[in-house]
């Protein structure tokens, strides 16, 4: 099972597609001792890894003191991060502290589309740099990408650079338009490009020795099974199923783009949140309704339920719209 915790809202960047909205630091982020004990209730649920998040996690002060609580108390701590930040000093604390493997965001092989997308001249060149210094320090890392039109036709290219340069995995996050991802709504894919661009990542994995998974696309397991390629990924949404996010200020949600509260860490433990909100009971029912219902491929995709909600009024156990099978539109 895999937590992610928004550490908090400050971010160095100023990323178009930003579902946190991220700038500054929020007044009431959890302190140091309130993160401590998130932690114990977390792996007091059962959880096994834990993901360091934000805005930017390398902006907490105390981040080093976290992560080696998060490892004492039986967690992987892992990252994702813009990785501007990581110089070879901080990448070796980190790795001495226990985390074991960091997520960077490269969302394109050309430095210029790269930086303007995230905000900051010389970010490319910032996270190229950082990623060295994972390498220096034997921290493992993965890459991150968002899509969106201009670059879906880099993303194999992107694979291929990420296996070239030692990267474990690559994890491609498809555009959900919340935060700042509304005001680039229309930079997302179309139905039927989704669907194409699922199939040539998931003919990309089968090139490769890497990892390749596609985020907010759980139909890439339908993907898989139609073209006959073997993916370690068996299950696509696992909005809480195995997973769900902490927010800076404590509130727990299903997943990062779904804006349903299941709690409050401040008022109820994580763990008593995690066995007993309503909302992820819910979930775990996994009565979808419309074609997500009667889809046979069903019990592995799942559909994306931060979809289902922003296209259906907040209803979460709705279809998911963006579905190529489900509107007769596939391949």
């Amino acid at each position: 099972m895999i937590v992610s915790w928004m550490t908090t809202n400050e971010c160095n960047l100023r990323c178009a597609h930003c579902y946190q909205d991220a700038d500054e630091r929020r007044a009431r982020e959890l302190s140091t001792e309130e993160g401590m004990a998130l932690i114990d209730q977390i792996a007091a649920a059962g959880f096994k890894i834990m993901i360091f998040s934000g805005g930017e996690p390398l902006l907490r002060p105390d981040i080093f003191e976290l992560v080696e609580h998060a490892s004492r108390a039986g967690l992987r701590p892992v990252f994702g991060t813009n990785g501007t930040l990581l110089t070879d000093e901080v990448a070796m604390r980190l790795k001495e502290a226990g985390a074991c493997a960091m997520g960077i965001s490269v969302d394109s092989l050309d430095a210029a589309k790269h930086d303007r997308f995230r905000g900051l001249e010389r970010a490319h060149a910032l996270t190229m740099a950082g990623i060295e210094s994972c390498k220096k320090a034997g921290l493992p890392f993965q890459i991150h990408t968002t899509v969106v039109d201009w670059n879906r036709d880099e993303i194999c290219d992107i694979t291929d650079f990420a296996q070239r340069i030692g990267a474990v995995a690559h994890y491609v996050f498809f555009l959900i338009p919340v935060g700042r991802g509304k005001i680039i709504n229309d930079t997302a894919l179309e139905v039927r490009q989704n669907e194409e661009l699922l199939r040539a990542i998931m003919r990309k994995q089968a090139e490769v020795s890497i990892d390749v998974k596609p985020t907010c696309a759980p139909q890439f397991t339908r993907i898989a099974k139609q073209l006959g390629i073997e993916t370690r990924f068996s299950r696509g949404c696992l909005a809480g199923l195995t997973y769900c996010v902490v927010g800076a200020e404590g509130l727990v949600r299903p997943c990062a783009y779904m804006e349903e509260t299941a709690g409050d860490v401040r008022e109820t433990p994580f763990d008593e949140i995690w066995r007993d909100s309503p909302v992820l009971q819910r979930l775990r029912t996994r009565a979808y309704a419309g074609a997500c219902g009667t889809c046979d491929y069903a019990e592995g995709c799942g559909g994306c339920r931060a979809r289902a909600a922003f296209y259906h009024d907040g209803d979460y156990m709705a279809q998911d719209d963006y579905c190529a099978h489900g509107l007769g539109l596939a391949l």
